[in-house]
Formats: C-alpha cells, sequence, structure tokens
C-alpha cells in the first residue's frame, strides 16, 4: 500500500500533511483542494499536468528531433493523464512519440539498452516517483548511450542529465514545513487546502550539452534558473 493511503487508513484524527505528485483528489486523499473535508492536507506537485510544456522544452531545445521515445512507468497512477497529455502536445508540435515501458531497475536497463538513434533523435523521461528514486541509474545509463534526454527534476540536470524543468520539491518541501508549523499552532488540516506548485524551475547542464554536441539556443539559455557549467 502507498504510504499516503496507508496514512489516511491508519488514522481519522490525527493530522496528516502530505507531499505528492498526483492528483490528491483523484487519488481518494481529499475531498476537494479548496476543503479537504478529513485530517489530511498538503501539497501537490501534480507534475503530470507539466508534461506538455516539458515537450515544448524539448521540441525548443532540440527543433530537429521529429521522433522522440517516452519512458513511462506504468505503474504511476498518473499514467492516463500523461498518456492523454503528452500525445496531444506532441501532435501539436508534429512530434513522433513512441512509449517505452519501465518500473523495475532492470526494465530501465533493458528500455534504454533498446534505445534506437537511428529512429530517435531525443528521449522524455516522464514524471515519476520510482524514476526519482532510480535518478543516477536513468541518467548514467542515457549518458553512456549519448541520448539526449529532459526530466521533471532540477536533481536530474545537477546529476549530470542535460535538460529539467518543472515544480521545484525542494520549495514544495519549505511549503510542507509551513503547513506542520500552523497545525501544531492549532490549524484544523480541513481548513487547509491543498497547495499546488506556483515555483518551476528549468535547469539547462552545459557540460552535458557539450558531451552530447548539442546546441543550446540563447533564447533558453536566458530564461533557465539555473545553467550548470
Amino acid at each position: 500500500m502507498p504510504p499516503r493511503r496507508a496514512a489516511k487508513a491508519a488514522t481519522a484524527d490525527i493530522p496528516v500533511v502530505f507531499t505528492i505528485g498526483g492528483d490528491p483528489v483523484e487519488l481518494g486523499l481529499v475531498a476537494s483542494f479548496n476543503r479537504p473535508g478529513g485530517n489530511l492536507t498538503g501539497l501537490t506537485q501534480y507534475t503530470a499536468a507539466l508534461e506538455g510544456k516539458r515537450l515544448e522544452v524539448l521540441h525548443e531545445l532540440m527543433p530537429s528531433a521529429s521522433a522522440v521515445a517516452l519512458l513511462v512507468d506504468p505503474g504511476n497512477p498518473n499514467i492516463a493523464v500523461q498518456m492523454t497529455e503528452l500525445p496531444t502536445a506532441a501532435r501539436k508540435m508534429n512530434l513522433q512519440l513512441t512509449i517505452v515501458e519501465a518500473s523495475t531497475e532492470r526494465e530501465i536497463d533493458e528500455a534504454l539498452a533498446r534505445f534506437d538513434r537511428t529512429k530517435f533523435q531525443a528521449l522524455f523521461v516522464a514524471s515519476d516517483p520510482f524514476f526519482n528514486s532510480r535518478r543516477e541509474q536513468i541518467v548514467a545509463r542515457v549518458a553512456a548511450l549519448a541520448i539526449p534526454a529532459i526530466f521533471h527534476q532540477r536533481e536530474f540536470a545537477i546529476a549530470g542529465g542535460l535538460i529539467s524543468y518543472g515544480s521545484s520539491a525542494i520549495d514544495m518541501y519549505r511549503q510542507a514545513g509551513l503547513y506542520i508549523a500552523r497545525i501544531l499552532k492549532g490549524a484544523k488540516p480541513v481548513d487547509l487546502p491543498v497547495l499546488q506548485p506556483t515555483r518551476f524551475e528549468l535547469v539547462i547542464n552545459l557540460k552535458s550539452a557539450k558531451a552530447l554536441g548539442v546546441t543550446v539556443p540563447p533564447a533558453l539559455a536566458a530564461r533557465a534558473d539555473e545553467v550548470i557549467e
């Protein structure tokens, strides 16, 4: 059982502050964003809603890439949203998406080993908690295969990934700490709306770009929140 569901099942009285990447209403954690309706509240990165924008960033970085491989985890609760939003965004940009699935460490290696540079010019790694936990493995494998790839958290770019775009995990945890402090002072979760991300980060690793032979457009570099040299 996922920790969020375990916490909800364990108590109906003790306040719980969660941080998740999906829709807490669809996941059954709260009744609504504005009125959680129970002992749970918190923050969601809701990164699945950013997937289309992330694909636009990849297209801006590599406008000549027409075929993109999409690495997804079929066990991700956001998979339905990802599989709706990304193909829609791809069609608008005339991109061909090919879905590659992986939900274990072995499947990640096997999926990336099948990456064919004659068929795909770039890789899109979908937002996923499991992929977060295997960040070093994914970044190392992608680098070894010389695949231009985009990720959803700055930590991937810091680890050596080419580029990342998404909400700030650090800011989310800071906000969670503030919610905990308010609850300790007497606030009730039912009165604290679920917060969605307000800060988004674009991080570009120029070292990786140089190693891959990728030229970063000046306009994109100028918008970056962080450039790793």
